[in-house]
């Protein structure tokens, strides 16, 4: 119960104590929010890009040739082999002998043509066409992993993907990532700093009483928990008007456009539970910005 009271007498002081520094609280409450909104839009861009750039995976088939020549016995260890793959959807794994790739071939050459009329001909036994495997793989990064392995199985005639595609959308990803984690670290700094400048004004203005309090034996995490707290309180209240922005401001722009970018061309992750789960990122990275910097702040200036 001791510590208790002491703490909420702590969170108390903390209050009084950024009232007392109004100016000089503000100024960091301004700054903590501008750069956690800041983050929140870095967050909103790379978790669409993230989305899109998985839904295109999806979307990349893999095609593989069996041989014409393959027995059924050999088609189903294929069939095993490939559902065996830790990086594709077995579930998903569409099959199509050679009949069937007959059939729609002729569907597609439409009937009457030269080429459906030869096709037409062709029995079991004369069949070119190759057995067919369509595989999704369950990373855009993993297609050309996932074909070289399936390209040293037996019987396989060829593979096919768009390696481009795969390429282009495995960079985007990389220069979305590191670009996102090198603004929020910037900004983390920045807002560390302006935070610890403020604690370390109040360190300044209470001087005589941290003295005193140092004379009497108060024990010097006593002393620093107030300053702590205080820092962890400006985090927190400089990380809700970025949260309020996150969640109103993104449902808004999400209606505005309908739901996608670019005229339908990529589609925006819907607003719940999205803007939630970045709301807490903003709210842990407020909570524990202040807290480092006001931390930093006690060890370097105050003297105990």
């Amino acid at each position: 119960m001791k510590l208790i009271r002491i703490f909420f007498r702590n969170v108390v002081n903390a209050f009084k104590s950024i009232f007392r520094n109004l100016a000089l609280s503000s100024a960091s409450l301004i700054c903590t929010t501008i750069t956690l909104i800041v983050v929140a839009i870095a967050l909103l861009v790379a978790g669409n890009i993230n989305d899109f750039t998985h839904n295109l995976s999806e979307n990349l088939t893999i095609i593989v040739f069996v041989d014409a020549d393959a027995t059924q016995e050999e088609i189903n260890k294929i069939k095993n082999d490939l559902a065996a793959l830790d990086t594709i959807k077995a579930d998903e794994m569409i099959y199509k002998d050679k009949k069937t790739v007959k059939e729609e071939t002729m569907e597609k050459t439409g009937k009457g043509s030269v080429v459906n009329n030869v096709i037409s001909t062709w029995d079991d036994n004369n069949n070119p066409f190759n057995p067919e495997f369509f595989l999704t793989a369950k990373e855009i990064g993993q297609l050309t992993p996932t074909v070289e392995k399936i390209e040293k199985m037996d019987k396989i005639y060829s593979v096919k993907y768009n390696k481009n595609v795969e390429d282009r959308m495995v960079v985007l990803v990389d220069i979305v990532k590191n670009l996102t984690i090198w603004i929020i670290i910037g900004l983390v700094i920045v807002t560390v700093f302006l935070i610890g400048n403020t604690i370390k004004l109040t360190i300044y203005s209470r001087s005589e009483e941290i003295e005193i309090m140092r004379l009497v034996g108060i024990s010097n995490p006593v002393i620093r928990l107030p300053f702590v707290i205080e820092g962890t309180i400006l985090g927190i209240i400089g990380s809700i008007i970025p949260i309020v922005v996150t969640i109103w401001g993104y449902t808004i722009f999400y209606d505005k456009l309908g739901g996608y970018f670019y005229s339908g061309a990529i589609k925006m992750l819907y607003p719940m539970p999205f803007t939630i789960y970045a709301s807490l990122i903003l709210l842990g990275i407020g909570t524990v910005v202040g807290m480092i910097g006001s931390y930093a702040a006690v060890r370097r200036y105050l003297k105990v």
